[in-house]
C-alpha cells in the first residue's frame, strides 16, 4: 500500500535569492566542489558533480547527513537530496559579471519530523533564518 501525503500538509519551500558580486563560473565552483561547499556551508565527506553520486554532509552536532546528487546542469543548476526528506537546489543566472543565486530548500511536510526527531514546521523556520546567514558567507567567499 502506498503512503499518500495530503498536499495540504506540505509547507512552502524555503526560497532565497541574492545577487553575488562574482562571475557565474566562480559561483559555480563555490557550489559544485567539496572545497567550495565546505567554505560557506557544511563540509562534505567528498563531493562530485555526478548524478547519483552519494556523499555525507557534516552537520555538526546533528552528525553526518547522507546526500545524493540528483541534478547537474553546469553552471546553472545543481540539486541533491539531503537526509531523508529534503532536496537542496542551487540555481545560478549570469548577470554579466555578477550572478543571481537562488537557493531552494524543499521537502517540508507539516506532520513530519526530521531524522533527529524535530517537527518540520519548527526546523523550517530555523532553517529559513539560518540560510540568510549562510548565503552571506557564500557572498563573502565568492567576492574575495
Amino acid at each position: 500500500m502506498e503512503d499518500i501525503v495530503n498536499t495540504q500538509d506540505k509547507l512552502p519551500d524555503i526560497r532565497q535569492t541574492i545577487v553575488l558580486k562574482a562571475p557565474i563560473e566562480k559561483v559555480w565552483k563555490a557550489v559544485s566542489t567539496a572545497e567550495g561547499i565546505a567554505a560557506w556551508f557544511m563540509p562534505p565527506s567528498d563531493f562530485q558533480t555526478e548524478v547519483g553520486y552519494e556523499f555525507l554532509l557534516n552537520a555538526g552536532p546533528f552528525g553526518q547527513s547522507p546526500c545524493k546528487v540528483t541534478v547537474v546542469d553546469p553552471p546553472n543548476r545543481l540539486s541533491f537530496d539531503w537526509g531523508k526528506d529534503w532536496t537542496l537546489t542551487f540555481e545560478l543566472a549570469d548577470l554579466q559579471g555578477e550572478t543571481e543565486f537562488t537557493l531552494i530548500h524543499a521537502g517540508w511536510t507539516a506532520d513530519m519530523a526530521t531524522e533527529f526527531g524535530e517537527p518540520h514546521d519548527i526546523v523550517r523556520g530555523r532553517m529559513d533564518h539560518g540560510w540568510t546567514g549562510i548565503l552571506q558567507k557564500l557572498s563573502g567567499y565568492v567576492a574575495g
